[in-house]
């Protein structure tokens, strides 16, 4: 389990570890800042503060979309990687290139929107990529799915070597995952809940990723030969899956940093427990088969796989939820925990992924999702637990390291007021759309009616305050990690309680 040392020896980050880790942060901290910067542009738009053409709202809607879910996938790997690197050995060169291939995909798709004019979003639903309508060309959107491809081989790769590397350790996923203690047993008080943790993703998001390029490739194919022609259903059902397991995987790689951190600012031990490997077992199941809650609406779809993604979806979002906010609850009672700012943005994302699953799950009900899924509910609960979770967890690691190179807990006045900045902001952001859904206000509209405007002025409002926030922690972590000390990590320092 993970010791108390706050800034243990073999978390040291030196030579190409540190120059690859330095240059997943700052370039995920500069990206994270130019999304929100379209994200508010955006919301200005609807509020009528400012004009943005219907067509260049679409091409911003979707960068954000597919820029924000990309960044957020590649900086979760991360986080991933600084962890599971002290309990197997991975090689540097598969990290890099994953890497390199997501800036090669991310280039791809930026040439496709600014330049070629895409603006399919980024669920590029068949047969609209290839048929613009003269707003973009076939082979704009095969640079496109180009960028998707790209991005999803250098995570397969990073996987790939990841899954290498633990059955090297541990024999094979399934007791990497714990799955021997299921039943009874002795349960092994050190084995990591990073291995735990990172073989469910390797498992589930590989199987996402899979899809993902097996549609891409048939998309890529019904480009060029439009004469093949592609069942529309299964073109949905193998994006969803795709784009549900991506999105999710972020969640879980990111709840990483919260089982590693969290023992060290209150000084407690964190211990692995049966229901801990039980949560991760059963959740290991459910999020690949839950993707189906996605096409309630879709009256076409097989009726027994609509049934399983309205059951699913009722239990797919608590098995780790539950044993992580028990267990981060336990650990901080009664510890005499320090606020400081990566405990302060752990505590946080605890908080946003409770508050961002429920209006989830919600939505995963067929009798609301027929009200509310085409509504501004459906932004309202992802926004809520990718920015003030997943993204909490992610800038909890960032100051973490800035700590670590400093040789002490980053706790600054502007810190302490960005923190305010950022949680308010992005509070005021989630219940403006959440409220928009209650109001029947549509999503993916660049153009809205007077009445709906105002949640729309209310969220640009918070959106704007996010930006700011972020865009000071984007400096902050960018000057922390750079001009920070020649070596990261100490050898004896301990918990910060007190």
């Amino acid at each position: 389990m993970a010791g108390l040392v706050m800034y243990p020896e073999d978390e040291r980050l030196t030579g190409g570890n540190r120059t690859a880790f330095d240059l997943y942060i700052v370039s995920a901290v500069a990206l994270f800042v130019l999304m929100m910067l379209i994200g508010v542009t955006m919301r200005l738009s609807q509020a009528t503060w400012i004009e943005v053409p219907p067509d260049l709202f679409y091409k911003f809607l979707s960068m954000h979309g597919a820029g924000m879910v990309g960044t957020m996938g590649m900086v979760t790997v991360a986080v991933m990687w600084f962890f599971l690197r002290k309990y197997v050995r991975l090689h540097l060169w598969a990290f890099v290139t994953n890497f390199v291939l997501f800036l090669l995909g991310a280039l791809c798709i930026i040439a496709s929107i600014f330049i070629g004019g895409y603006g399919a979003l980024w669920t590029f639903l068949f047969p609209l990529p290839t048929d613009g309508m003269g707003m973009w060309s076939p082979h704009t959107a095969a640079l496109f799915m180009l960028g998707y491809l790209l991005i999803g081989v250098g995570n397969l790769i990073f996987y790939l070597d990841a899954a290498a590397a633990i059955i090297k350790v541990h024999g094979n996923l399934g007791r990497a995952l714990g799955l021997q203690w299921l039943f009874g047993g002795t349960i092994d008080p050190n084995h990591p809940k990073a291995v735990v943790a990172s073989t469910m993703v390797i498992i589930a998001n590989s199987l996402g990723i899979l899809a993902g390029a097996v549609v891409l490739v048939m998309s890529l194919v019904n480009i060029f030969y439009p004469e093949v022609r592609l069942d529309a259903l299964l073109v949905k059902n193998l994006i969803y899956w795709f784009g549900h397991m991506y999105i999710n995987a972020t969640i879980y790689m990111g709840a990483i940093a919260v089982y590693e951190l969290l023992p060290r600012y209150t000084g407690k031990p964190y211990p692995i427990s049966r229901p801990f490997l039980w949560s991760w077992a059963v959740s290991t199941v459910f999020v690949i088969v839950v993707f189906p809650h996605h096409l309630l609406m879709d009256y076409a779809q097989p009726r027994w796989l609509a049934i399983m993604g309205q059951i699913v979806s009722w239990g797919a979002g608590f098995p780790v939820f539950l044993v992580t906010m028990y267990g981060a609850l336990t650990n901080v009672y009664r510890s005499g925990i320090r606020w400081t700012m990566p405990s302060r943005l752990l505590i946080l994302s605890m908080f946003g992924w409770a508050a961002g699953i429920i209006p989830a799950i919600l939505d995963g009900t067929i009798r609301i999702n027929v009200l509310m899924h085409n509504t501004q509910w459906v932004p309202g609960h992802f926004h809520f637990y990718i920015l003030l979770g997943v993204l909490a967890m992610v800038l909890a690691l960032m100051y973490h390291e800035i700590g670590a190179r400093a040789h002490l807990p980053p706790n600054s006045g502007t810190d302490r007021l960005g923190f305010p900045i950022y949680l308010v902001g992005g509070l005021i952001f989630v219940f403006a759309f959440l409220d928009a859904g209650r109001l029947s206000v549509p999503r993916r509209m660049a153009q809205h009616l007077e009445a709906w405007t105002s949640t729309d002025r209310i969220g640009a409002v918070g959106a704007v305050l996010v930006l700011l926030a972020m865009l000071y922690f984007a400096i902050r972590i960018a000057s922390g990690l750079l001009l920070g000390g020649k070596a990261s990590g100490g050898t004896g320092a301990t918990h910060a309680s007190g």
